[in-house]
């Protein structure tokens, strides 16, 4: 299947079967290459790796490790044990680190399926060369200080120890994550950097990572050996305040299927919590907090609501988003527009992953990971 206009997505072509579903999730693959080749090619020669942990961030991880893994990635990062196993069986040869790191027990498991850990703590590093021990041989494994998160990882201080104790195990990565770099003037960016440079300088040959999808961005450059972007390959803005540089990955559709007229004065929802201010049109589709969107999109005073593209207008949530509904405003919408059947954008090209989060005061880290399962999906590209 080719790619297919934001026109085609709404309207849902007819060269393939109309979906049941009331909602429909289009993932645009060729969208997604073209992020992960963008970053690559920002990324100073380091290589380019991919997170995808949280199911692809919500859209696929089969689908979504299968076009990167196609275009020439060879590094993925996933969270845990059984998302490391459904990578490793999806890409044979890749390298795949799981950022947990050794959670108790699972060495055996993680050894078996060629993963590498990245390891924060010296009972995991024990517990790894341990595993290899009973092996016969060193595992591979990235080691991870923390220079500021305080979640995960060695401290700095802590790096000649852990030279000293990690020789039963085979680094194959440095790294460390930032707090803040989609705020490139946060000085905590610039020292982080500096606590890390020396603990590189103690593992002489082996790779380093520091980048998520903000800090291939920042104007420190600190690529080092391997880029590790996740959010931004999904079409989220890397660069907060400023324009998206990123493809729109993820394409959000919903069926009308009710429309009545209102008088003023009659509420929507559950508590009554919207009044029509005026005879109004209002349009019900069939998604709701189930599918992912945010309850939090609900109108409220001094707020705005979620929107919906109906017919090429704006149209705002009204009432309370419920567990397998959104009421509409059509109003304002074209004529013919909104009707029982016809087909809305919730996310898109008009409206991105960045404003649906904000309208919901979220982020769009959250908007993507919770996308349901109920929706219809096509992958196009």
């Amino acid at each position: 299947m080719g790619i297919i206009s934001p026109a085609e997505r709404l309207t849902v072509p007819t060269d393939f079967c109309e979906p049941v579903e009331a909602g429909l999730l289009t993932v645009d693959l060729s969208a997604l290459v073209s992020n992960w080749r963008k970053l690559a090619s920002l990324s100073g020669g380091a290589e380019c790796g991919a997170v995808v942990k949280a199911d692809g961030y919500g859209l696929g991880q089969a689908a979504v490790m299968r076009a990167l893994a196609g275009a020439g990635c060879k590094t993925f990062f996933v969270a845990n044990l059984l998302e490391g196993e459904t990578a490793r069986a999806l890409a044979p040869e890749a390298t795949i680190y799981v950022l947990d790191g050794v959670v108790p027990g699972c060495a055996p498991r993680l050894a078996a399926a060629g993963l590498r850990p990245c390891i924060g703590s010296f009972a995991e590093l024990e517990e790894w060369a341990a595993a290899g021990a009973t092996l016969g041989r060193k595992l591979e494994a990235a080691l991870h200080f923390d220079t500021g998160m305080n979640r995960l990882g060695f401290a700095p201080r802590m790096a000649a120890d852990v030279v000293a104790r990690a020789r039963g195990i085979a680094p194959t990565l440095v790294m460390s994550h930032f707090v803040s770099s989609q705020l490139p003037a946060d000085p905590i960016n610039a020292r982080q950097i500096a606590d890390f440079l020396p603990v590189r300088a103690h593992f002489p040959g082996v790779l380093a990572s520091m980048a998520n999808s903000s800090g291939v961005f920042l104007p420190e450059k600190p690529y080092f050996d391997v880029v590790r972007p996740g959010y931004a390959l999904y079409g989220g803005n890397p660069t907060p305040g400023a324009r998206n540089p990123m493809r729109a990955v993820a394409h959000i559709s919903a069926r009308i299927i009710s429309v009545r007229d209102l008088s003023p004065g009659d509420t929507v929802g559950y508590d009554g919590v919207w009044k029509a201010p005026r005879p109004s049109r209002v349009a019900t589709i069939g998604a709701g907090y189930a599918d992912g969107l945010p309850v939090s999109a609900t109108a409220a005073p001094e707020k705005p609501a979620g929107e919906a593209i109906v017919g090429g207008a704006r149209c705002p949530f009204v009432g309370r988003v419920s567990m397998d509904y959104v009421v509409l405003d059509v109003t304002d919408a074209p004529k013919g527009a909104a009707e029982r059947g016809q087909w809305v954008e919730l996310l898109g090209e008009s409206i991105d992953v960045e404003a649906l989060a904000a309208r919901a005061r979220t982020i769009g880290y959250e908007v993507l990971t919770r996308l349901g399962r109920r929706y219809a999906r096509r992958y196009a590209g």
